[in-house]
């Protein structure tokens, strides 16, 4: 099994246990809110959940950047603007964020971020 695969059997593992998930629902492509059904107390059983089976620590905001969706700063009626979307992408690096960016409403954030973005900011923490 590949570092990759393994990385995803520990992030699926998590997913099933926070969300109280089926195993074949945790797939790559799937979204974490939209297909999963995670809300956001749940994210912090997630974030718990792969701290201790990946031994790292994943700061507030790093993982899931609540702040940059809020901010006035890169908010604009309800969108996130030029400024926001450079934001997010400097600290969600792990992200796919182009499907997010044709339509950058703060709304839509939450069906944004998937199982294989987990895995690669694992990855990139396991890394570091």
């Amino acid at each position: 099994m590949s570092p990759r695969d393994e990385i995803f059997e520990k992030v699926k593992s998590a997913l099933v246990d926070a969300l109280g998930v089926e195993e074949d629902d945790v797939r790559p492509e799937a979204t974490m809110v939209g297909d999963l059904g995670a809300e956001s107390i749940d994210f912090l059983d997630i974030v718990f959940r792969l701290e201790k089976a990946f031994g790292i620590k994943i700061p507030r905001g790093e993982l899931f950047p609540e702040d940059v969706l809020s901010s006035t700063e890169f908010v604009d009626n309800g969108k996130l603007n030029a400024a926001g979307i450079a934001a997010l992408k400097a600290r969600m690096p792990f992200a796919d964020l182009s499907k997010f960016e044709s339509n950058p409403s703060v709304q839509n954030f939450a069906n944004t971020l998937t199982v294989e973005d987990m895995v690669r900011y694992v990855q990139t923490k396991l890394a570091a």
